[in-house]
């Protein structure tokens, strides 16, 4: 583990821990935009771009770039409309999103609904046919284009085997390292899918024949229950460290971007970080 004891902290929820960890997925982009889907994922990217990786930049989620991340609550009456006190570079508008899109230099951390054994994902539909699904969801969106032009990685926050589906995703929306769905002229190493942080533990592609392998289980944790919870086979490579904890530098920053703890309500019940 990369802290000491006197730099971790005891005290720590695990929506906590999980941005903290979701953040590492960004620590060598370089000059990237970063965009995080959903509360945890845009506090985990602004996490990162307050520590491990400065050169990152950000929208404020409709078209301003900005050089400081967007607080996700507690923001002044007299800030709610316009673009008062944002600390923004730019604008980027559609064109220029898709040309930065189109040229690799994004990296998504996202929330699919399904995850399967070849790091393909789902976000449209469950169950039944293409034509009459059981429960029809956003559809494939952004996902098949983003996914074989830039980075991204996966958030989870419930862990489980509807989420690692047995069997190949009800709806295939992303590229994965499936040679069958594998589109002409493209590789295995044209494809870029990086972490995987859910409320257990934190993963990624990079095992046996890009098998979905585990780096680290939260405390309390164990590798069995990470295991038995998912649908297919996860490489384990000796010894699982536990995921490291939140400084209280990180703490501190994260406590500014959500000032109204909104992280509290996302994961159920609020658990601890450390459930030892």
């Amino acid at each position: 583990m990369n802290q000491t004891v006197q730099d971790a902290l005891p005290d720590y929820s695990l929506a906590e821990l999980m941005i903290c960890a979701a953040a590492e997925a960004f620590r060598d982009d370089g000059e990237i935009l970063a965009t995080g889907i959903g509360l945890l994922p845009r506090l985990a990217a602004s996490l990162a771009m307050k520590t491990c990786n400065p050169d990152m930049m950000m929208t404020d989620s409709e078209a301003f770039m900005l050089s400081e991340p967007n607080p996700v609550s507690g923001r002044e009456p007299s800030q709610d409309k316009g673009h008062v006190g944002q600390a923004q570079e730019t604008w980027m508008g559609f064109s220029r999103i898709f040309d930065n899109v189109w040229s690799g230099k994004r990296h998504a951390l996202v929330g699919p609904s399904q995850i399967d054994r070849y790091g393909q994902t789902n976000i449209s539909a469950l169950g039944g046919t293409y034509q009459q699904p059981k429960v029809q969801m956003l559809g494939a969106r952004g996902f098949p284009g983003n996914s074989i032009h830039h980075a991204n990685s996966f958030f989870v926050p419930a862990h489980s085997k509807r989420v690692f589906v047995e069997d190949e995703c009800d709806v295939v929306c992303s590229i994965g390292y499936n040679p069958a769905r594998l589109p002409k002229g493209y590789r295995f190493d044209d494809i870029d899918i990086r972490r995987v942080i859910t409320d257990l533990c934190v993963m990624d592609w990079n095992g046996p024949n890009h098998m979905l392998q585990l780096l680290s289980v939260h405390p309390g944790v164990t590798v069995e229950q990470v295991l038995d919870n998912t649908g297919f086979e996860v490489h384990v490579a000796g010894e699982v460290p536990l995921t490291t904890a939140p400084t209280p530098l990180q703490m501190n920053i994260i406590g500014q971007l959500d000032p109204l703890n909104f992280r509290a309500k996302q994961i159920k019940d609020n658990p601890p970080g450390d459930r030892r």
